[in-house]
């Protein structure tokens, strides 16, 4: 009897961990993302920048979980507007309505990661629009063709974002300086130099009865305006050139920007009033949106490196205080985001004349498609942040000179492909990338050869796949030299990843030369072929206290060579039939981890094509962490 209540003891306490886990322990990006999804199922009215924003926290949560759901769940809402041919349905560029730019992200996400041109076309009618917006006298982009000689902080973040990713991405240079400028003045024209606060707008005629006279600004300094403007900033600087010579002022003005946030954050509830420079005034409020984007800005604008260290406790604060004072249970796993002013804006009609009482009008809701957005980016930024670091510090160098395999882009132009960390198709590592960064390493690429002054800095060396003549006319082999510096450089406390491939598509000839030294030989076979989708023929499993793989237990791993080793190689996993699928080896003060196939691309990593038994994002991550843990024992 005794034994019968401790069983049945166990498993009620069992069931409620489960529930637990199921209900508090459930990531709130997670349950933002769960709620957005079912708030907005259906296609809106018509193209709109506020599913855009949605979208783009989606994303971002997807590249850090490799939830493909939520993937899919912005491809099947942009489906909805673009046409086979990439028409955008609603759209007309007549309009000249810079809101209707920002999707333009969203478009060129889904272009990388699918291939389909569809995408770029849409992407391009965006891109047209820019060239041809009208402008202010300096060069400013007008925020819509009804509200002529006007810039507004909200126009920053629907346009330079995509237009620094699609000018990046066609490689047209001369349109940073176009970008720069747009941030330069705006700032120039809307900061108030007593608070380094920015005005909402600014009028260059001073025709509007909101603008003042003098100066051609609105009345007031309106939180959401200015988190538009500071979200643009981090998010265009991710494809700004490093060399640019006025990347270092956005980043001047990024700084500018957050001291000018920082000052105004409500010390006791660490999020920000609607209008920032009447806080004490009767009616204003707390505002949801504008607190998730001040957050997220801040956050990221510190991980990038842009902001001091100290400024993550601003964001931290105002994170905290969002969910005290934003955050409601919805249902189990669910969560609605309250406090969102619906609009704001200037003129129009019914005219609207940027007085405290006019932005004090407008109506405050739950589950704003705007407020949610940003909420999602900023849970994204702060949850990434909560992640461990073991990495910091440490540089990991993806071979580009063994593997170097070329195809003409968009534009016709030869670009370096196959097993790249930017690359965001199928073929590429991007996630993989991002599992690294996310985990405080730094990620570089090394395009010549390995010699002991290229591998100086770097703590990791990934070789992946090595090219046959068939893959590229004049291939880089792995010479004697190479052999010699890659080896003296793994004694001397290097971490090294070789990746092979199955027979045929991959140089095994010199690259077994290499991995000799570490008593590692690639079989010349292919194992774990798959008939189309009967994917269970890819499985390979990970038993119970496997040194690397922590988290995962199922993998997919088709096509492979087998390994054959001698000491000081030793087995990490075997296939169901007993051959060596992964092998670690350790030499000096280094370590070497080989498999026969590039494995860890997006194909098999971002959650779109494998079944969700399959735990390759899960083993890319405890890879990255088993490595960290490597370069610690030095």
């Amino acid at each position: 009897m005794k034994r019968k209540s401790l069983v049945f003891s166990f498993i009620a306490l069992f069931g409620a961990f489960q529930g637990n886990a199921q209900t508090k322990v459930k990531p709130l990006s997670d349950q933002m993302a769960t709620t957005a999804m079912e708030v907005w199922k259906e296609r809106s009215r018509k193209w709109s920048y506020d599913d855009g924003v949605v979208q783009d926290g989606m994303t971002e949560i997807w590249r850090r979980t490799g939830n493909a759901a939520y993937f899919k769940y912005v491809q099947g809402k942009m489906d909805l507007f673009i046409s086979a041919d990439g028409v955008i349905d609603t759209y007309s560029q007549e309009h000249f309505n810079i809101d209707n730019v920002k999707n333009g992200t969203v478009l060129l996400d889904l272009y990388k990661v699918t291939g389909q041109q569809k995408y770029f076309k849409a992407a391009t009618t965006l891109w047209e629009q820019l060239q041809k917006q009208p402008r202010t006298k300096e060069g400013g982009f007008w925020h819509k063709q009804i509200y002529p000689n006007q810039m507004w902080l909200d126009g920053l973040y629907m346009g330079q974002p995509f237009y620094a990713e699609y000018a990046a991405l066609i490689g047209n240079k001369a349109a940073f300086d176009d970008i720069a400028n747009q941030f330069i003045y705006m700032e120039k024209n809307a900061r108030d130099a007593k608070t380094g606060l920015l005005y909402h707008a600014w009028d260059e005629s001073r025709a509007e009865r909101w603008s003042d006279p003098k100066t051609g600004l609105s009345p007031h300094i309106w939180a959401r305006a200015m988190g538009w403007y500071g979200m643009a900033l981090v998010d265009a600087l991710d494809n700004f050139p490093k060399d640019h010579p006025k990347r270092k002022e956005l980043i001047n003005i990024l700084n500018r920007l957050a001291a000018g946030i920082k000052s105004v954050q409500n010390n006791k509830t660490g999020v920000w009033y609607d209008i920032l420079d009447r806080p004490n005034d009767k009616g204003n409020y707390f505002e949801s949106s504008a607190s998730a984007m001040f957050v997220y800005a801040i956050a990221k604008g510190v991980r990038m490196q842009y902001l001091p260290a100290s400024y993550f406790a601003v964001a931290d604060k105002g994170y905290k205080g969002m969910q005290q004072e934003f955050v409601e249970q919805r249902a189990p796993g669910m969560i609605n985001l309250k406090g969102t002013v619906t609009v704001s804006g200037l003129g129009g009609k019914p005219y609207r004349d940027g007085s405290f009482a006019y932005y004090m009008s407008e109506k405050v809701i739950t589950n704003d498609a705007k407020g949610v957005g940003a909420f999602l980016k900023a849970i994204n930024e702060m949850e990434l942040a909560a992640m461990p670091k073991p990495g910091l510090g440490k540089t990991v160098v993806l071979d580009s000179y063994f593997n170097n395999e070329t195809k003409k882009d968009q534009n016709g132009q030869e670009v370096s492909w196959h097993y790249k960390w930017d690359e965001m198709s199928n073929g590429g590592f991007s996630m993989w990338a991002e599992q690294f960064s996310n985990a405080g390493f730094k990620t570089s690429t090394l395009y010549a050869a390995p010699s002991a002054s290229n591998l100086k800095n770097a703590s990791v060396y990934i070789i992946v796949d090595p090219d046959t003549e068939k893959e590229t006319p004049k291939p880089n082999f792995i010479m004697a030299n190479d052999v010699k510096n890659i080896t003296d450089w793994v004694k001397a406390g290097g971490v090294l990843v070789l990746m092979g491939n199955d027979t045929g598509n991959v140089e095994f000839e010199h690259f077994n030369q290499l991995a000799k030294n570490f008593g590692i030989q690639f079989n010349l076979d292919s194992k774990g072929r798959v008939v189309k989708n009967q994917f269970e023929m890819g499985k390979v499993t990970v038993a119970a206290g496997n040194e690397i793989f922590k988290t995962a237990k199922d993998l997919y791993i088709k096509e492979y060579s087998s390994l054959k080793l001698l000491p000081p190689a030793q087995a990490v996993l075997k296939d169901k039939e007993g051959d060596q699928v992964m092998a670690v080896a350790r030499l000096g003060k280094g370590t070497v981890f080989a498999i026969g196939d590039p494995w860890l691309y997006n194909e098999y990593v971002d959650g779109r094509k494998l079944p969700a038994e399959y735990e390759n994002f899960k083993a890319g991550q405890d890879l990255v962490y088993w490595i960290a843990k490597q370069l610690m024992k030095k």
